[in-house]
This record gives structure tokens, sequence and C-alpha cells, in this order.
């Protein structure tokens, strides 16, 4: 969710600065999006490591885990 949040947001933003000066280029939104969610993703990586073994533990530690 954090990264297609950064996406959403990066897009957003974007597409109002090509509005803004009338550039209808496609790399323009592409590049800042894919940039964008790399960093997004290794920022949150932490967190969704930590999620995933929480879930991992519970599923695999049995009925009284």
């Amino acid at each position: 969710m954090p990264i297609l949040a950064a996406a959403l947001i990066i897009g957003l933003i974007v597409s109002l600065l090509q509005a803004v000066t009338q550039v209808q280029e496609q790399t323009l939104s592409f590049v800042p999006k894919i940039v964008g969610m790399g960093i997004a993703a290794i920022l949150v990586l932490p967190w969704i490591l930590t999620q995933i073994m929480d879930f991992a533990a519970r599923m695999f530690g049995g009925p009284y885990g």
C-alpha cells in the first residue's frame, strides 16, 4: 500500500505539472513514478519484512502459538 500511495502522489504531481506546462511527454510520468516507487520500497522494506515475519510466525506457530 505505501508503494502504491507513493506512485499515486507522484503521478498526480507530474500530471499537474504536465497540465500547467502543456508538455505531454509519456516518459515524464513514467520515470519519476518508477524512481519514487523504488525509494518508497526501500524505505518501507523493514516494516514489510516485520509484517511478513509476524504473519509467518502466526501461521506456522500452531493452534496455541
